[in-house]
Parts: C-alpha cells; structure tokens; sequence
C-alpha cells in the first residue's frame, strides 16, 4: 500500500489534466493539475478486483441485490463515524451535485434563498441558481488563523426569504473539521431561523490527526425534522467517475417530500457506482484510507510548511481533505499578477479563489492529494516563481 507511485493520467480523458490547459492556459506537458478534486494515486487494489469480478461475470443489464450495497453504507457509517443508519432513509443518487441539486428542487420553491458560507465549494451556488433559487453568501469569519461560522453577525444578515442553508462538512476549499460546539451552533440558527439543513459531508473521512468528523446527525439530532445528509465514497476513494452519491433523510415527514420529486424521475443506481462503494465500503477500504489519511496529512505539512516559508504567501492550516487554501493577500499583488505567476510562471493549474465566493479573492485553492514528490515540486515551482520577495 504505497501513495509515492507515479502514475500518468494524460491523454486519458480525466478532466483533471486533460482540461487544465483549455481552463488554465497550463499544459500538461510541464505543468502540475492541482485544482480538481479528486487525487492522483492508484485506485486500491479492493477497487480493482471489484472491477474484475464484473468483468468475469459478464453481466451488464438490469441488476439487483442493492441490499449489500445499502449494508455496506450502513457499516461504514455506525464503525467509522458512530453514526446509525437506517436503510429506509437513503436514496441513491447519481453523485452528490445531483443529489444537492433534487434535494433544491424537492424542498425549496423557486426565488428562495439558499444560504451557503462562504468562500466554500463552487458548485453549491451553480446548483442554487441553476435551480432558480437565489444564493445568500454569509461569510465565514478568521479566528486564531482558521475559518469560523459567527452566527452572531449572521443574524442581521438575513432577508427573512431564506429557508435552507448548504454546509461543507468537513470544509472544502480550507480543510475545517466543524467541532461539536460549531455543529451545535449551526443546528440553532437553522431552528431559530426556520431553515432546512443540507449537510454535504464527503469529505467525511478525510480528517487527520486530533480531529474528528462529527455528523450532523450525530451532533445535533435535535434538528432530525430539518435536516438532509449527503455522503459519497467518491472523495475518499477517487471513484467520482462512478456517479454514486447517497442522500440521507432522517425525518420521515421531510422524507416523503423528497421522494415525491424524487420519484418522477424514475433514477437507478448504476452498476459501477454500486460495486466501487461496495468494494470500497470494507474492512480492505478502511484500512487503505486510514493510510491515506495518514498520507494526506504529511503531504499537506510539506505543502503548507513550504508555502508558508514564502513572502508574501500564507497557507491555512489543514484538518483534513486534501484541498490547501493559500491567500496571496501579503503579495500586494492584484489577483491577475499573482495567478499569472502560478500558471504561468510555475504552470501549476490551481482552482481561482474568487470562484468559490465572498473572501476568496485572494486565495488558489491547491489539491494536494498526489504523491508527494509532486507536492514538494509544487512547492519548489511557488518558491521560483514568487523569489524576487525574498
């Protein structure tokens, strides 16, 4: 079980590299993809033989028996996070933007306003406006140097149209692990403020060490009624290609509501979603990401550490995933210096900070799940290409 492998994903149709050149203007030639979310290891060898068993069946049509994959969920969930499950309440989507997205058109109405805090991941507020909702950025506040949620400030904010609130749990794009306390200060404001709560957790199990991922549902039971959970294999294990997403509703009234949009659409699960979170959703699958996890975290000590030691350039510290948010601010720099010096100075593609909402201006956003020679060449490219501040 080893993350240094070098592995070579050019010319292969993954978004990640063959696209950084028409997004970036960074070829893949000499550049380093740093800016989607997913990883550049290996798949573990659980996944392989997953893949394999549905190659020697020789089966591809209609299929049943989601009941060990419903096990699966459910297992992993109540060993990994202390969290209880019950099969009735999940249903299968194709990925997490699509279970979000159904999740907006089943419970809100179009002109609500969806509530996200920002800077956080792009993708929440396409699928609020691509929904005809109306996205509501509050801003997290900085606190000893990490991202926080000040719902005292939040209060006055408000229209009083807003009716549900979208949180990144653990934080995408600065890798915050929310403790019990945040949780319990999100679960209030939505009850006092009448919000239904999407939970996007999936980046769950990307924590590193003296931190731990709460679920929502774990933390604050108390707003069951209210609350919409939504979990994927696809971030731990690289599988977004799979399309499997699950969307979990404790509440069997909020349930049913669900279901009724949920149900015209008549959707399936899809045979490899289902064997990859299978396979990955196993004792073989834990073990592999216990180690992951314990990589991820010396990458981003290499990643931050390096930064940090550049004038001008200040990395947040990381709880977890695999996503370094690095704010260009002590440059002096306006934000088309300062990328032009990581894409073309450096050729490295990073994910644009503005692009992620109020206050990330000044920020890329790097991802740091590859082997780690990459990220200490990332490091090596960053430090030439910003030296004249030294």
């Amino acid at each position: 079980m080893t993350f240094d492998t070098e592995i070579d994903r050019r010319n292969t149709d993954c978004i990640k590299w063959d696209k950084m050149e028409s997004a970036f203007g960074v070829s893949p030639e000499d550049g380093l993809a740093m800016w989607i979310a997913d990883m550049d290891f290996p798949p573990g060898p659980f996944l392989q033989e997953a893949m394999q068993g549905l190659l020697a069946r020789a089966d591809y049509g209609y299929f049943c028996g989601l009941e060990s994959y419903e096990d699966a969920i459910i297992g992993w969930m109540r060993d990994r996070h202390g969290w209880t499950v019950e099969r009735e309440w999940m249903f299968t989507t194709y990925g997490l933007g699509n279970g979000i997205a159904i999740t907006l058109n089943a419970l809100t109405a179009p002109g609500d306003e969806v509530i996200i805090f920002s800077p956080v991941y792009h993708e929440f507020a396409a699928k609020i406006t691509k929904t005809g909702r109306v996205v509501k950025e509050l801003p997290l506040a900085i606190v000893d140097g990490v991202y926080t949620m000040d719902f005292d400030a939040y209060a006055g904010m408000l229209s009083g149209r807003e009716t549900m609130v979208i949180a990144c749990s653990p934080h995408n794009p600065a890798g915050r692990v929310w403790t019990q306390e945040e949780l319990t200060a999100l679960a209030d404001f939505c009850q006092r403020h009448d919000l239904l709560l999407i939970s996007d957790e999936i980046h769950a199990d990307l924590t590193f060490a003296g931190h731990t991922h709460i679920p929502m549902h774990v933390a604050a039971p108390q707003i069951a009624d209210r609350l919409v959970m939504t979990t994927s294999a696809s971030k731990t294990f690289n599988i977004a290609g799979g399309r499997t997403g699950c969307v979990t509703i404790p509440d069997p009234d909020l349930r049913a509501r669900f279901h009724r949009f949920f149900n015209t659409l008549d959707m399936q699960p899809n045979l490899l979603g289902v064997a990859l979170t299978r396979a990955a959703y196993s004792p073989a699958g834990a073990a592999w990401c216990d180690a992951l996890c314990t990589y991820l975290e010396g990458n981003a000590a290499v990643f931050n550490d390096g930064v940090n030691a550049i004038p001008g350039l200040s990395a947040m510290p990381m709880q977890g995933t695999y996503l370094a948010w690095v704010d260009f601010a002590g440059t002096g720099m306006e934000r088309p210096e300062f990328s032009e010096r990581v894409y073309g100075t450096a050729r490295i593609a990073a994910t644009p900070g503005h692009t992620l909402g109020k206050g990330g201006e000044s920020c890329l956003r790097f991802n740091v799940g590859m082997p780690r020679a990459r990220v200490q060449e990332a490091v090596d490219r960053l430090a030439d290409a910003f030296a004249d501040l030294q």
